[in-house]
């Protein structure tokens, strides 16, 4: 296995898959380290989620799923 290199915010990964971080949020409720999820604090912060590259597929994942049985909402800017 390679060694974790990054992580990306929950808001980051919302602006690159164009979907609601709130939303996001939701699903990485379920998520743990082994799927890619990570919290990560700051100064004065509650902290927030970030995620692996594996765990942005993962979240990848969950979305093709629930868009497939009609459980998601649409993505961001599309009406």
């Amino acid at each position: 296995m390679a060694a974790m290199s990054a992580v990306f915010t929950i808001g980051h990964v919302a602006k690159m898959l164009g979907e609601d971080e709130y939303w996001l949020h939701d699903l990485s409720i379920n998520m743990f380290p082994e799927d890619g999820c990570l919290w990560v604090h700051g100064v004065g912060e509650d902290g927030v989620p970030a995620f692996t590259e594996f765990g942005v597929e993962c979240l990848k994942e969950i979305i093709a799923e629930l868009r497939a049985t009609g459980r998601a909402p649409k993505p961001k800017g599309e009406a």
